[in-house]
């Protein structure tokens, strides 16, 4: 039997946050001329997380030196034929996409913005900005496309150059929350680091991003993940300009990145938070802790989601097929669960889907997965040539934890099986509601296999149908 204990939970973390925010008024204390714990938070919440081991590292491979050393030639060369500063011309919308590109319709690009991208060819004056991910840029050449690297080379550069000296009530706020969450938690933590290493990207960054729009004059941007940009989210705010969050995950009571209690916040707006966020649908964001009022949160569907699982939403499951949907930080529990499960029901056939950052380790890291590979019943898929949405469609059930790809088989009615490890909290929701099951162990999967009869759910709930209109309105009317 597999059970997963921890001592301090998601919630725990997240309380506690939310707690020191309220007594330290953080999410409004300047430090070095910027709202510093703005640019930590998410940061600090992953170092808690890996310290009180509540998740496991991310098994994604991590660049050898050798790579590092050859990633600083495109660097330097993107800097030069793709500097986003090049040229005398205005845009109306700037699009700043995610860095990881996935291959749709035979070419990479980014699924959460790529809709957008198609609506403002024809009609619209845009350019798309675009980070490199590990080093690398995977998108075919455009014209509109330009490459954030010059910005990023230069902040590395000034980092190296630069250093922060905090005042003394700023020394006495930073050791005040470091000592709170080193006795909450039972850790040993290096705020002044981490704010030093964040304040010195967000001062280049801020500076070199409000040079951009006063060059280029957008009217609009669109961000995917906010809270990984908040230089950008907080030059366009000072310049004038809306900025609009296209959704690119799970956003929860839990998420950091969203979450802000009204304990939390002075005069209801939280500093770097975008003007508005478009979402998949209607579920997803709890306006008791957005800061932003509700008629600034629009569901415009997943267009990417409609349009890759139009061929495979009416293919009939196979008997007995279940996928389990691993991610890194938790792929270690969740693979000794898949396991179990195959080696004691030899009449089920299992599919474990890896994350695409567990491609090239997942033999190193997960034995019981190597040894599981073995047997009849069982199969891993290291690879994305099988798309995920035909994996779920052909599958009765689904185990995992708190992806966003569960609540996507639950379009394709997979009964869902959700293993209890940090994280699950996400969830609770789906939970409560009975959409979902949450088990323990291997022992309580298989004894409520049968017995368990999801509620009724309505999925457009989670993902409309995508509402190119609303999204043009958004756009017309600002």
């Amino acid at each position: 039997m597999i059970g997963v204990l921890m001592s301090v939970s998601v919630k725990d973390i997240c309380e506690a946050f939310f707690d020191l925010e309220e007594k330290y008024d953080l999410n409004y204390q300047q430090i070095r001329g910027c709202y510093a714990w703005q640019l930590i938070r998410m940061h600090l919440y992953y170092d808690i997380t890996r310290k009180t081991h509540l998740f496991g590292a991310p098994q994604q491979k991590s660049l050898s030196l050798a790579d590092k050393v050859k990633s600083f030639t495109p660097f330097f060369k993107n800097s030069l034929l793709h500097n986003p500063f090049s040229g005398n011309y205005s845009k109306d919308i700037l699009i700043f996409d995610h860095p990881r590109k996935v291959i749709f319709d035979g070419q990479y690009c980014d699924i959460y913005s790529n809709f957008l991208v198609d609506l403002l060819k024809d009609s619209y004056s845009f350019e798309v900005l675009e980070a490199p991910y590990i080093n690398q840029h995977f998108t075919r050449k455009q014209k509109y496309i330009k490459y954030t690297d010059r910005i990023e080379l230069g902040s590395y550069i000034y980092k190296k150059f630069n250093k922060i000296e905090f005042s003394p009530p700023e020394r006495e706020l930073i050791s005040n929350v470091e000592k709170e969450l080193e006795n909450t938690f039972d850790i040993e933590l290096n705020i002044s680091w981490m704010l030093t290493t964040h304040i010195l990207n967000f001062k280049h960054d801020f500076k070199k991003y409000v040079e951009l729009f006063e060059k280029r004059k957008p009217k609009m941007i669109f961000v995917v993940v906010s809270y990984e940009n908040l230089a950008i989210v907080a030059a366009a705010k000072s310049q004038g300009v809306e900025v609009v969050e296209l959704q690119h995950g799970t956003i929860t009571d839990y998420h950091l990145g969203y979450s802000y209690p009204e304990k939390t916040r002075l005069n209801g707006e939280i500093p770097y938070f975008p003007d508005k966020i478009l979402t998949f649908g209607d579920y997803w964001i709890n306006e008791e802790t957005c800061p932003i009022d509700k008629d600034n949160i629009v569901p415009i569907g997943f267009s990417y989601f409609e349009h890759q699982s139009r061929d495979y939403i009416d293919i009939e499951p196979i008997d007995n097929q279940v996928l389990f949907i691993s991610q890194g930080v938790i792929g270690k529990y969740l693979s000794q669960i898949a396991f179990e499960f195959a080696k004691s029901q030899r009449d089920f056939k299992i599919i474990y889907k890896l994350h695409p950052g567990e491609y090239a380790t997942w033999r190193e890291n997960y034995p019981e997965l190597v040894e599981a590979s073995s047997f009849d019943n069982f199969e891993v898929i290291d690879n994305s040539e099988i798309p995920l949405y035909e994996l779920m469609a052909k599958s009765n059930y689904q185990i995992g934890a708190f992806s966003t790809a569960i609540y996507e088989g639950l379009m394709f009615n997979c009964k869902t099986f959700i293993v209890d490890v940090p994280g699950t909290e996400y969830l609770d929701d789906l939970i409560e509601k009975g959409y979902v099951f949450k088990i323990r162990d291997v022992d309580e999967l298989i004894g409520n296999f049968n017995r368990f009869e999801p509620t009724d759910y309505d999925k457009n709930f989670f993902f409309k149908k995508f509402d190119k209109q609303l999204l043009k309105s958004v756009i017309d009317n600002g």
